[in-house]
Order: C-alpha cells, then sequence, then structure tokens
C-alpha cells in the first residue's frame, strides 16, 4: 500500500500498482473534497470512472451520488452446485448454455411478461421510482449487457459453480441521474465549494438528514434490493435448468456500487463502495477475473484502512473503445481457448466489439496479490463457459 496526501486535503491511500494518471486525478479531487473523512482508499483494481474512480472507497459526512455511480447494487452471485466440474463434458456444458438463453434475457432484451417480486408491492413513494416501476417489472431476472455476465466455472476443489454480475437495471441508471442532477443544482445554489466538482461527471453532494438525501437512499436502497432479487431470480433458473434446488447449493450475493453508514475511526460515516466490495472480517465475497481469467472465493480480514473493503474484479486497464482498435479478433480467441462462449459482438455502428476480451482487464493474479492484506482466498474458480450481456 502506497500512501500520499495532497494539499488541503486527507490523505490517499493506495493498493493499486498501475494507478492511471485520470484515477489518481479524481482521487486528488476526492482527498480535497469538503465532505471527506479520514482518508480515501483505492482497491489494487482502481481505474477512471465518472466523478469518482472505480476500485475506489470513502468514508464521507455526506452522500455523493457520483460516488455509488448509475448502476446502483450492481454485483455478485456465487453458488456452489454440489455438482462434479468434472461431470461436465463441452457437449453438456453447450446445452446449459443454450438453456440458459432460451430462459435468461440478455443485453437490451426483457421478460415477455411481468415478473412476480414481493418488493414490488413495497415499492416507496417516490417519482423516480415510480416512473420506472412498470417496466421494473420486465427486467426483474435480466442479465443486461456491458460486462455483466453469466460463468459455469470449476472450483479448485471439484465442485461446479456458476457466477452471476449483474445489478439493478434501469432502476440505478435513472435514480443516479436525478439525484446527482438535484445535488448539482442544491450546491449551486449553496454556492459550495465543491464548484469545481458540480458538473455531470463531478463530486456533488446531498447533506446527511436533508430530505433530499434521505430520499436518495431510500431510492438507492430500493434499488439494491431489486439488484439481489435481480441476481437471485437468474441463479434459480440457472439451477432449475441442472435439476438442482436453490436449498441445495450454497450462496453468496454481494453488491460492489453503494453507500452505507458504518463506523469507521469512532466515527459514523456513509462509506461509498464504487466497485469495491466489503470485506470485513470473515465475510464471505467473490472477486471475478475478467473473461477467460480465474474468479476467487475470498474471505475478509477486516482491514481498517480499506475502510473494511477489496477489490470487485480486475479492473480495467483499457476502454472498450481502446480495446476494439488495439486488439485483434484472432489474440482475443486464442486468449479464450478452452473455454465455451459466444463469438465477439459488434457496437452500435456494427464494429467488432472486443472490450470484454481478457486482454482489457488488468491480470487477476497480481491484483490478488495486492491484497493479500484485505483478503483470504477460499477457493479459486476456473472458467468453463460464460454469456456476455
Amino acid at each position: 500500500m502506497k500512501t500520499w496526501k495532497p494539499p488541503h486535503g486527507v490523505p490517499i491511500k493506495s493498493w493499486c500498482e498501475d494507478l492511471e494518471p485520470g484515477a489518481a486525478e479524481q482521487a486528488h479531487y476526492l482527498a480535497i473534497h469538503p465532505s471527506m473523512f479520514h482518508h480515501v482508499a483505492l482497491m489494487p483494481d482502481c481505474h477512471q470512472g465518472y466523478g469518482m474512480p472505480i476500485g475506489g472507497v470513502i468514508a464521507c459526512r455526506d452522500v455523493i451520488p457520483n460516488a455509488v455511480g448509475v448502476d446502483i447494487g450492481c454485483g455478485m452471485v456465487a453458488v456452489d452446485t454440489g455438482l462434479l466440474a468434472a461431470a461436465c463434458d463441452t457437449d453438456l456444458l453447450k446445452h446449459i448454455m443454450g438453456e440458459i438463453r432460451k430462459v435468461v434475457p440478455v443485453g437490451f432484451s426483457h421478460q415477455d411478461k411481468v415478473q412476480e417480486w414481493s418488493g414490488f408491492d413495497d415499492c416507496p413513494d417516490i417519482s423516480i421510482l415510480k416512473t420506472e416501476l412498470e417496466k421494473a417489472m420486465r427486467q426483474l431476472g435480466t442479465l443486461g449487457g456491458g460486462n455483466h455476465f453469466i460463468e459455469l466455472q470449476a472450483g479448485d476443489k471439484g465442485n461446479l459453480w456458476i457466477m452471476i454480475h449483474s445489478g439493478s437495471r434501469n432502476f440505478g441508471y435513472k435514480i443516479a441521474k436525478h439525484y446527482n442532477k438535484l445535488a448539482q443544482d442544491l450546491c449551486t445554489r449553496w454556492h459550495s465549494v465543491v464548484c469545481p466538482f458540480i458538473g455531470e461527471d463531478g463530486l456533488a453532494f446531498l447533506p446527511h438528514g436533508s430530505s433530499e438525501a434521505k430520499e436518495y437512499i431510500e431510492a438507492m436502497n430500493y434499488a439494491m434490493a431489486f439488484a439481489a432479487e435481480n441476481r437471485w431470480m437468474m441463479i434459480r433458473k440457472v439451477i432449475s435448468i441442472m435439476g438442482i434446488s436453490d436449498r441445495d447449493c450454497h450462496a453468496v450475493n454481494i453488491h460492489h456500487n453503494y453507500a452505507v453508514m458504518e463506523n469507521h475511526f469512532k466515527q459514523n460515516v456513509w462509506v461509498h463502495r464504487k466497485g469495491a466490495t466489503s470485506a470485513q472480517e470473515g465475510q464471505l465475497g467473490i472477486i471475478p477475473g475478467s473473461m477467460g481469467t480465474s474468479s476467487y472465493i475470498v474471505k475478509g480480514k477486516g482491514n481498517a484502512d480499506s475502510f473494511n473493503s477489496c477489490s470487485h474484479g480486475a479492473g480495467r486497464c483499457m476502454g472498450r473503445k481502446q480495446a476494439s482498435r488495439t486488439l485483434t479478433v484472432e489474440e482475443c480467441d486464442k486468449a479464450m481457448e478452452g473455454i465455451i462462449y459466444g463469438r465477439w459482438g459488434t457496437d452500435r455502428k456494427g464494429n467488432t466489439d472486443l472490450g470484454e476480451a481478457p486482454q482489457a482487464y488488468k491480470d487477476i493474479d497480481v491484483v490478488m496479490k495486492a491484497q493479500e492484506d484485505l483478503v483470504d482466498i477460499v477457493e479459486r474458480l476456473t472458467p468453463l463457459a460464460v454469456i456476455k450481456g
């Protein structure tokens, strides 16, 4: 871990060994933010995001919508099926993946009919939620696009695992945009000292205790509940294909984009984890690699300097467009040898999209080495087959 302190700001503590300039600049702005408490923590998968770097963890007196991001509640679920991975040959894996595609909509696809979830009856009376509720009823149990995925993996103890990465779908995006705009307007009205950070991609905040902050937190928590149920609904469909019950499975279901009140350094503060997961002492977590590389089930060590956090994955080393410009289909196919996957998709202009290729991400084993003081490895998972959103 490296530590440095900007003038007039809190210290920055980084587990990232190859911090890009853009992420370092964002960390600097966080450190001098008037709401910041104690220090800024950067996980080993850290890279530039919007407003706040992905792989960043902060503790604040207030809430900052852009420090949570647009995919509120995005996270991971992993299930040990209890089945032997060695019993799944190529034909069986292809069959399972084909059946999954029939029951789990991916990309921009939604469900054909409204889905059932008790949480829909408990939707808070918040306009941005009510506006999106009807669409959300058809988005529940869908994967989404980008870096979201469903993967079948072999654990190093011999069992077959299912892992899914997905979030709150359009709920998170709409909530983030709405409340960040509200925070911008309020900070401008107050002539806040965060003026340099008020833009659409900035760090405008909602004061703790204000009606606006309370409403944002309620909406955010609802989106998180939706995201957790979204992942679990997909898992139930996948294990049903395999002929097993969810009662027979051991599951871990976690978020990596959210804010929560926690006590750190003897203060109750709003901890924002953006592309980072909770790693309290003894807490199980999931750290996925890139498409084509290993993932890890981990147990937290409760490191106070990281605000009891760890990385949420490997972390990008190339943007999506950069990867598509610089990589070739041949080298990306080679990186996926031995793994069942759909061919590379295309962007909106019809160009081949290589943004999710393994080469677009950092080396997961380097990332894991950098956070040995944050987590212990419980099990290493090797990819067998993957569906990308």
